[in-house]
């Protein structure tokens, strides 16, 4: 009885773990099975109860590794051409030179990417093709030229640690938004490649840089800004990602640790063929430092989107499970909506954009949003919206009497009002 008790807690963490590492659904369903059988079999070996989600994470590793090393037991990459790309060992892992990580961050975020799935991941060409969703051909072809590039830049005399800064200018986001204008079109909406992390604007990739801020309706002064960047390659619990570094001014309540109207943290975020999510979440709170990863079950809630946070589609297109009528939307009775609700030709600061409009409904909070969203899959405009009663404990007033001005919407029947808006420096 205790092992199972303790598998049902436990089981949302061992889950999202594996398929986390392999991707192919069945592959994944196949080695949790193992994992479960050879964990009944050795629990009577398990001295401290406490520590059963590590030792069952424990026991998944070495299932999904012994899984890896079978289907790539052939590797396409072979590491002797690796020319000048040195590796050193470290006590937990391979690192490399920082001569060579000098060397990368003068070149591409397409060819540092390249380079470290082939170099630093080991992953053969095939794998490399499907990540990247390119013929197996146009791998090694790129590779090659990487490689060529690589050599080209390399400096064997370089001094150690003098990093360059790439991307040094910072936008400085406006005092108040500009003025702007949302008409909707009679096309159909486009599909397009999103890629961004929710909520947060940035793509989880090596090179990208981006400042976004917050603009309370209606007057639409600034109100919250963010300066975030990519930093580095990260792993957590064995799965890849890359850091984002996040400055936070004037933080809204729900992204703020203390009094101070500044929060500094980091996320681990990861970019896959078809999802983008959050991995861990950093950030110093009266001096201690608070981490949390995808394997805590309170993550979720604030970090978290879709089921065992798969993360939020990359690919979006109409699913039918938001449809809108000018201001009145209708969802189907299901968790985590995101879909396209129409297309919108959106102009701001003076330039104009052709968009689709994607809304999210009661995913986070009692709430929903429109995003408004580029055919390069960058968000031009993010627009919030409160049901009339929201916190209503807390603000003692309804936000139609403390925004009588604002924009309403409705949805299912309830009363949503306009309450702020957010745009990044993609647009200025």
């Amino acid at each position: 009885m205790e092992l199972e008790a303790l598998l049902e807690i436990h089981r949302p963490a061992l889950t999202r773990y594996v398929h986390y590492r392999i991707h192919d659904f069945h592959d994944a369903q196949d080695v949790l099975q193992e994992t479960l059988a050879a964990a009944v079999a050795a629990f009577p070996t398990l001295l401290d109860s406490g520590r059963f989600q590590a030792w069952l994470i424990g026991i998944a590793r070495n299932k999904v590794n012994d899984f890896l090393r079978r289907k790539y037991k052939r590797p396409e990459v072979l590491l002797d051409d690796a020319g000048s790309l040195a590796f050193t060992p470290g006590r937990f892992a391979i690192t490399r030179e920082s001569r060579v990580e000098q060397t990368l961050h003068r070149m591409t975020a397409a060819d540092q990417q390249l380079l470290h799935m082939a170099y630093w991941l080991c992953l053969p060409h095939t794998e490399i093709a499907r990540r990247l969703c390119i013929p197996t051909g146009t791998v090694k072809s790129r590779l090659y030229h990487a490689r060529e590039r690589f050599r080209a830049a390399w400096n064997p005399n370089e001094v150690k640690g003098a990093f360059p800064v790439q991307n040094s200018k910072r936008t400085i986001m406006p005092d108040k938004i500009p003025a702007y204008t949302i008409t909707p079109s009679n096309e159909p909406p486009f599909e397009c490649v999103w890629e961004e992390l929710m909520g947060w604007f940035i793509v989880p990739r090596l090179g990208e840089r981006l400042s976004w801020a917050m603009y309370d309706d209606p007057d639409g002064h600034r109100s919250e800004a963010d300066e975030l960047e990519v930093t580095g390659h990260a792993v957590v619990h064995d799965v890849e990602g890359v850091e984002i570094s996040v400055r936070t001014f004037d933080p809204m309540d729900c992204n703020a640790v203390d009094d101070s109207g500044y929060v500094q943290r980091s996320f681990v975020a990861q970019l896959t063929d078809t999802h983008c999510r959050t991995l861990a979440e950093t950030h110093t709170q009266n001096g201690k430092k608070h981490i949390y990863t995808f394997l805590d079950p309170y993550f979720q809630k604030n970090w978290g989107f879709g089921e065992g946070n798969i993360g939020n589609e990359t690919h979006l297109r109409v699913k039918g499970d938001i449809t809108r009528d000018g201001s009145i939307v209708t969802t189907k009775d299901k968790e985590f909506l995101l879909d396209v609700v129409g297309r919108y030709t959106v102009t701001i600061g003076g330039k104009t954009y052709d968009t689709i409009c994607v809304m999210d409904v009661e995913t986070y909070s009692d709430d929903a949003s429109e995003q408004y969203i580029d055919r390069n899959g960058r968000t031009i405009l993010w627009r919030r919206f409160n049901p009339d009663d929201w916190a209503f404990e807390h603000y003692g007033r309804r936000w139609t009497e403390m925004l009588p001005e604002s924009e309403r919407i409705t949805i299912n029947g309830r009363t949503f009002v306009h309450w702020y808006d957010c745009i990044t420096s993609y647009i200025l």
